[in-house]
Parts: structure tokens; C-alpha cells; sequence
């Protein structure tokens, strides 16, 4: 007997029979550069950009934790007609992200106002050279082929705010509660308040 109160060489014989037994099972293994791995839905591969969304305010660069989203604007004039002045709007000139620097955290995702940045399930973009995993707004745009629709809405969940406010706007301006009138000879009582 052990000191423990086991039979001697117990542990060893359950480890031989774990290896037995995982030896007689069909291996499972895909063979990936043949056969497409099934990603899960909410997969992390590489960052696609919409460029028409982008407005250059710079919140996805500054909240970036690793620094590695490089953007470059100008200022161009927009002539609106009946305004007094001309309006201006920023013009994206560059915007790279530098995917060998990128920790694949997603907050340049999240806090982008104008959903200009989306999560695309590709993930086959090494490179021989690190200098050529800086992809520039062309690149990132090429990615956006193959961003997923988004998920169905949840019928037993919250409805979105579009949906709310839709909704508000379709019902109408809300009733008004009527007035109360105050009788006179009420706020001479003793009470001074409206009688009940």
C-alpha cells in the first residue's frame, strides 16, 4: 500500500488507460491549407475600413492601446447653397493600421461613431516581410468583401433605438394631461391648496 491508501501504481495505470483509449479514436484533424477552418460568428481576423464612413475624428488612432492606426486629413471647402459661408469637411488622406503592432482588442471598432471599422473573419494575410503587414485604406478596404451581415435581431431582446424612435415618431406627439383648474374659495382655506 502506498501512503497515500491507493494501490501502488494506480495513477500510472490511468494514464496508460486515458492514452488507450484516446489512441483507438479516428483522429479529427482538418487538413487546413486543403479544407476551410469553420470560424466561429464573432471571429477576430483582420480590420476592414469603409472609407465613405470614415469622418477623420480620430477617436479609433487616440483609443488605440498599441498606437498603431496612422491617420492623415485635409480640409476642403463645401459651398452649400443659402449659406452664408462656405462649410468645411475633413478629407481622409491616409489611414493605415499596422497589423504587425495591432493586439486584435477591437476598441478602434467600438468606439467608431460612424461604423467605419468592422471585424472581417479573414485571417490569411501573412507576409514574408513585416513592413508589408501595414496595410493602408486601400487595402483595409479591399477586406470589406468579406465582412458578414450582421446578426438577426433578437425578437425576445430590447429593440434597437432606431427601431424605439421609429416607433415614438410614428405614434405621435404624446397626450397632453388636462389642466387643473383651482376653485377660489379653495385657497382662501385653511389649507391654501386646491381642494381635493
Amino acid at each position: 500500500m502506498s501512503e497515500h491508501g491507493g494501490v501502488p501504481g494506480a495513477g500510472l495505470v490511468k494514464g496508460l488507460a486515458v492514452t488507450l483509449k484516446t489512441m483507438t479514436r479516428r483522429s479529427t484533424t482538418q487538413q487546413y491549407p486543403d479544407v476551410a477552418p469553420e470560424l466561429p460568428p464573432r471571429s477576430r481576423g483582420v480590420i476592414a475600413l469603409l472609407e465613405e464612413n470614415c469622418t477623420v475624428c480620430m477617436l479609433c488612432a487616440r483609443e488605440c492601446p498599441d498606437w498603431c492606426i496612422y491617420i492623415d486629413s485635409h480640409k476642403e471647402e463645401v459651398a452649400v447653397p443659402g449659406a452664408a459661408r462656405p462649410r468645411q469637411r475633413n478629407v481622409l488622406d491616409k489611414f493605415d493600421i499596422d497589423f504587425s503592432l495591432c493586439m486584435y482588442c477591437g476598441i478602434c471598432i467600438e468606439v467608431c461613431p460612424f461604423d467605419a471599422l468592422y471585424w472581417s473573419p479573414e485571417f490569411e494575410y501573412a507576409e514574408y516581410d513585416i513592413k508589408d503587414l501595414l496595410h493602408d485604406k486601400d487595402h483595409l478596404g479591399e477586406w470589406m468583401a468579406t465582412v458578414p451581415p450582421p446578426p438577426a435581431h433578437d425578437p425576445l431582446g430590447d429593440p434597437s433605438k432606431e427601431e424605439t424612435t421609429a416607433a415614438r415618431k410614428a405614434a405621435g406627439p404624446p397626450a397632453r394631461p388636462a389642466p387643473t383648474t383651482v376653485r377660489p374659495d379653495a385657497a382662501d382655506s385653511p389649507g391654501g391648496g386646491a381642494a381635493s
